[in-house]
């Protein structure tokens, strides 16, 4: 298959990309370690601004008169 026809196909993309991580044992753990590091903070980010979008008003920083005194 030429460079053309793969170009075309879009395997020639995914196989470069293919081929340049997995030549390696290293650059392979790298890109595994380094994609489960960026997933899990990314993750994190997603589900706590999921969080405060759903407890707007009810968090202990948005009531303004929680441990305050009662003036008599």
């Amino acid at each position: 298959m030429s460079s053309a026809a793969a170009a075309r196909t879009g395997r020639g993309l995914w196989e470069g990309l293919y081929r340049m991580v997995m030549r390696r044992n290293s650059v392979y753990v790298t890109f595994v370690v380094a994609g489960a590091f960026l997933g899990e903070r990314a993750v994190d980010y997603g589900v706590h601004k999921l969080w405060e979008y759903n407890n707007v008003g009810k968090r202990y920083e948005d009531i303004s008169v929680l441990g305050q005194r009662q003036s008599e």
